[in-house]
């Protein structure tokens, strides 16, 4: 009995390395058809889709913005034809020939014609959320980059309310409401705040059209163009730290809606151009 055992497994040969060699390029074989599986089932959606959505979404805008601003069409058409207008002159006169400059004055007119789209876009967003509640935090959550807001961290019966924002400013308190109120609020979560980031720089910004005070249309602009006080680790840092502050402490709507209405994806697509 003890002899059959090695006649039913041979011995290993002198390169006995191979076998593990071997198994291991086995093993990873085998598992190659289940990862090509895994990344089968999380395919992305092709370009065409993509474009296909992003036109949806421009056209849903569109029809957003028209209404609540009927001059778009005509605004768009002379935005398009101003810089279309003005390369074919030039072509003509330099090459004394329309067509080849012709690509450059449809891409050059389209793009100004995209540009001025998005801002009278932009702008009519901003007029329907104006003076209404959250309409701060709506603006903020919209910013583009490394801005962690947390809104509603005060606020008052009457919906005033302060928005804490962390970044590579420091913290940023975004106060909105009745400007006596608010001003309160602020130095009350400031002194909080104090506590826990040290010598962290911390802004104070009262939204409003009054002097001393930051537009709705501007506040994110604003906000952007605040010096760098610190490197992302220490935001990072702060941002574990800020977490024993805790999270809102009041309902504030997290998009003002106009009329009761809900808000569209062309809404949201907007708000973070």
């Amino acid at each position: 009995m003890a002899r059959s055992k090695p006649t039913d497994t041979p011995a290993p040969s002198g390169k006995a390395g191979r076998g593990p060699a071997s198994g291991g390029r086995g093993r990873g074989a085998s598992a190659a058809p289940g990862r090509k599986g895994k990344d089968a089932g999380e395919k992305k959606p092709g370009r065409l889709k993509r474009f296909g959505s992003q036109l949806s979404m421009i056209k849903q805008a569109y029809s957003l913005t028209r209404k609540n601003d009927p001059k778009l069409p005509w605004i768009l058409l002379i935005a398009f034809a101003v810089p279309f207008i003005v390369i074919e002159l030039l072509a003509i006169l330099v090459l004394d020939s329309p067509w080849f400059f012709l690509p450059i004055a449809i891409l050059l007119g389209v793009l100004v014609a995209l540009i001025i789209f998005g801002r009278r876009a932009q702008g009519t967003a901003y007029r329907q959320v104006e003076g209404q509640p959250g309409a701060a935090s709506w603006v903020l959550e919209g910013m583009r980059g490394d801005w962690r807001v947390t809104a509603g961290v005060a606020g008052t019966p009457q919906l005033d309310a302060v928005h804490r924002v962390l970044g590579r400013p420091g913290i940023i308190l975004v106060g909105e409401g009745s400007p006596n109120r608010v001003r309160g609020l602020l130095a009350q979560e400031k002194k909080k705040v104090s506590r826990v980031v040290g010598d962290t720089p911390i802004y104070d910004i009262v939204v409003g059209d009054d002097e001393g005070q930051v537009p709705l249309r501007k506040l994110s602009s604003h906000v952007m163009k605040l010096p760098r006080n610190i490197s992302a680790g220490e935001v990072n840092a702060l941002g574990k730290r800020m977490a024993a502050l805790g999270g809102p402490r009041m309902p504030v709507p997290g998009g003002p809606l106009p009329g009761g209405k809900p808000m569209t994806i062309s809404q949201r697509q907007v708000r973070r151009r």
